[in-house]
């Protein structure tokens, strides 16, 4: 399993040299600077690969190509995007960069209602839905929320609504709207509803069909110039603002995959999104899907009454760690043999808490350098432990 850490360029609070340290050896980065919809050149993807290469580090993911809301929706703007993303893909192959990670969430990535949730092992990123339902329902005041939702659900979330102060309420649309780290958007609530409109009655179907779409023009493009692409499962799975969600479950993977069965189609395996949903039983759902996973994404998470989670210690979740990867290395073994190129998968620490004691208090939220330092360091434990007992 390779050892690889999530950078954000050259204005990240955490240097290539301290990523060094931590004993990763591969980078996870994207070009943060080029907007959506815009192709990156061969001479910005070699200049950004040697400034990687010169802290003796590899370039090993690309997290991730931006996916513009056109793309998603398939609006006015989606073939110029997917020609720019097909681009994206030709220069990154031609500098020998092979694996691309990107979601197909609709508008607004993964969602969570605290990005500083106290715990003893530190700051934690938590989703708490009875939040995310009060907003939705009671502060956007989205039309049709409260049929989107548990009627349980709501009665909760109208009842924490009217004890909410408007500074929380204020907070959790900031986070709510705020879009991925590294983005080049962030969402107001006028411009929110506004896109929210571009995609009013997208069924799952419809969604599905422009995935498909979406693959059927990428992949052959991929597997010309070398590259896996990879899926990451929605976070959380399950469907927010009525947007619907197709990367949830064990069967909406399989269906994704077998639409477009090449093997350049692949999935970013999160465990910590997938976990979060009690009905996805995460080992097997990794088992089956093992050929197809080209990147994992490390982390877990404990949840807490009704689609609620809190981010936990990488081995302190509802997610069996030891089993993963045990699994992983099963299928790393497989692929030697095979004489697959990819026998390695990249893997990162995901999502660590921020510890008092860490110096880099501007990190983007669950990109800490302690926290994510100390979840690689048990999983490479994991790793050897396991290792040993195979020998």
């Amino acid at each position: 399993m390779e050892q690889t850490w999530r950078w954000y360029g050259p204005n990240d609070p955490i240097a290539l040299r301290h990523i060094a340290e931590a004993g990763a050896t591969g980078i996870v980065t994207a070009l943060h600077q080029i907007p959506g919809g815009t192709a990156w050149s061969d001479a910005a993807v070699a200049e950004r690969k040697r400034t990687i290469e010169a802290a003796g580090l590899r370039w090993s993911v690309v997290e991730s190509i931006p996916m513009p809301p056109a793309l998603k929706a398939r609006t006015a703007a989606w073939r110029s995007n997917i020609e720019a993303w097909k681009e994206s893909v030709r220069a990154l192959g031609r500098n020998g960069i092979t694996t691309v990670c990107y979601n197909f969430i609709p508008i607004i990535d993964w969602t969570r209602t605290d990005l500083a949730y106290p715990l003893r092992s530190g700051l934690a990123l938590r989703f708490d839905l009875i939040d995310f339902v009060a907003y939705d329902a009671f502060a956007l005041k989205r039309k049709g929320a409260e049929d989107d939702y548990d009627p349980a659900v709501v009665r909760d979330a109208r009842a924490r609504f009217k004890t909410v102060s408007e500074s929380r309420q204020a907070e959790i649309e900031k986070i709510v709207l705020a879009g991925l780290p590294g983005s080049d958007f962030a969402y107001d609530r006028a411009a929110f509803l506004k896109l929210l409109a571009d995609f009013e009655g997208l069924s799952k179907d419809d969604l599905r069909a422009n995935l498909a779409e979406f693959h059927r023009e990428v992949v052959p493009v991929a597997e010309e110039f070398g590259v896996n692409i990879c899926i990451h499962p929605d976070d959380p799975p399950i469907e927010l603002f009525g947007l619907p969600r197709i990367v949830s479950t064990v069967d909406d993977i399989a269906a994704l995959l077998k639409a477009v069965d090449r093997p350049a189609n692949g999935v970013t395996f999160c465990v910590g999104s997938l976990a979060s949903r009690a009905d996805n039983d995460v080992p097997a759902m990794l088992r089956q899907f093992l050929p197809r996973i080209h990147f994992l994404h490390m982390r877990n998470v404990t949840r807490d009454g009704i689609g609620s989670f809190t981010e936990s210690e990488h081995l302190g979740g509802d997610a069996d760690m030891v089993a993963i990867v045990a699994a992983v290395l099963e299928e790393e073994a497989r692929r030697k043999k095979q004489g697959r190129r990819d026998a390695e998968i990249p893997f990162r620490p995901d999502h660590g808490h921020l510890l008092d004691a860490d110096q880099v208090k501007n990190a983007n939220p669950g990109y800490s350098y302690i926290g994510r330092l100390k979840g690689l360091a048990e999983l490479r434990g994991v790793i050897a432990a396991v290792s040993a007992t195979r020998q």
